[in-house]
């Protein structure tokens, strides 16, 4: 659970609007578990003042050389541009504000781009740790990302490749890093260097989440990719945009079985609040999903356990974007010990049942309308995986609306009656309701 600096900063975000969300999450979003602050993509990258770039692109010259020339040390590691990033001045990176993050109790991470700098591989830098390998020798100059055009793939066959993603985190947990998300990866899927940010990641000393982008992530490599990433996407970037969210169902039914502690299928971040704000995707606004389709989105994410990373200003954030962000109960259904399941889907219904697995006596129920038309339908109680022992002994149920905090009691043999408007969801919340009179 975090923010990501990308849906509303682009390529361009800098170190005092990362602060500002920071502060925001500490003092209001911290309690209820969000707690990762990632700084997305190019912040290397020498924007002069307002620019929205997104993404920038930089220049070869006759002579072979590189314009802009991005900040790198001498191992051919890219730096933070310290115009965007005052405190990284001298060569101290991102320690200054990991440990800016950290000092409000929560967690810094980084989006990289897989390779190696192109700019490092015309200079010929050396591999640390390993004398007399360059940087030329261990790239795949046919390799080569078709949205921003600073790296190189690795050949990971080369002697040095690994020694360089080694030589890579290990400066990156010298920051304080806590997540990395890597970039050009998984779409099309590059094996050998996944595997390689996993060995590189194990061998820094440091626990350090990994995150794979873009999707479409093949449902082919599911076994391998669940073995090797904390994170992998599934979908390309996601907006506010009905279809894309539509087509986030198919992605999460297909890929929810695959889920484990600590190995998660991600659709996406969520384009909650305010968007755009210098790019990288239309103009400044907020989300242009309605307040019923951010339900729906929230909704989603969170009965099919989905990491839930935030998009929007934090700080522009309206009451309607907090309410989502910071309801306890769709967040518990999320980050608890629940097991998803897809229960009933057509073109326009679509219910998910998401059962605790440790006493079986908590389940979500989520329901969505995707259709252009109100949804009236009935649900049988006894429809539901089976309650535990313990209430089994009473057929009396306690449910919960979770997003109209509203509360009734009913029983196993009887049925829900759910009302949804177009786009729209309900998401209750089931637990054993034993009667005081039968306790005593």
């Amino acid at each position: 659970m975090g923010w990501n600096s990308y849906d509303c900063f682009g390529a361009t975000v800098t170190e005092d609007e990362v602060k500002a969300n920071a502060r925001w999450m500490a003092d209001s979003l911290k309690r209820y578990g969000w707690q990762y602050i990632v700084v997305d993509f190019c912040w290397f990258y020498p924007h002069p003042p307002g620019s929205k770039a997104s993404p920038p692109p930089q220049f070869r010259l006759p002579d072979g050389s590189y314009v802009p020339w991005l900040p790198m040390d001498a191992w051919g590691r890219l730096l933070p541009d310290e115009r965007k990033f005052p405190s990284a001045v001298g060569g101290q990176g991102f320690r200054p504000l990991a440990e800016f993050v950290h000092s409000l109790g929560l967690k810094f991470g980084v989006h990289i781009m897989r390779g190696i700098p192109r700019q490092a591989v015309w200079a010929k830098t050396p591999v640390k740790g390993i004398p007399g390998v360059t940087a030329d020798q261990i790239a795949d100059v046919h390799d080569t990302c078709s949205w921003l055009n600073t790296m190189y793939g690795l050949d990971m066959s080369k002697p040095g490749a690994q020694a360089y993603l080694n030589s890579l985190l290990e400066l990156y947990a010298s920051w304080g890093v806590d997540f990395i998300k890597v970039d050009d990866i998984s779409q099309p899927y590059h094996a050998a260097e996944i595997l390689g940010y996993r060995r590189a990641i194990d061998h820094c000393g440091r626990n350090i989440v990994l995150s794979l982008s873009p999707g479409e992530t093949p449902l082919s490599r599911a076994t391998e990719v669940n073995q090797l990433a904390n994170m992998w996407r599934l979908s390309a970037d996601l907006w506010d945009n009905w279809n894309q969210l539509r087509h986030a169902f198919e992605l999460a039914a297909a890929w929810v079985s695959y889920a484990r502690p600590e190995h998660w299928p991600d659709i996406d971040m969520l384009p909650i609040g305010r968007l755009s704000l210098r790019g990288p995707v239309g103009s400044p606004r907020y989300s242009r999903l309605s307040d019923d389709e951010l339900q729906t989105l929230m909704t989603l994410w969170c009965i099919t356990r989905m990491p839930l990373m935030l998009g929007g200003n934090l700080p522009d954030n309206r009451p309607f974007d907090c309410r989502l962000e910071t309801n306890a109960e769709a967040i518990e259904a999320d980050q608890g010990p629940y097991q998803p399941r897809l229960l009933q889907q057509s073109d326009t219904l679509i219910i998910w049942q998401s059962t605790d697995t440790l006493t079986r006596s908590k389940i979500f129920l989520a329901f969505f309308n995707l259709s252009e038309h109100p949804i009236k339908t009935t649900f049988r109680l006894n429809r539901i995986a089976a309650w535990s022992s313990a209430n089994r002994r009473s057929s009396d149920i306690l449910v919960r609306d979770v997003w109209k905090n509203e509360s009734w009691r009913t029983r196993t043999r009887r049925q829900l009656f759910v009302q949804l408007p177009p786009h729209g969801c309900v998401l209750y919340r089931l637990s054993g309701y034993e009667n005081p009179k039968q306790s005593e």
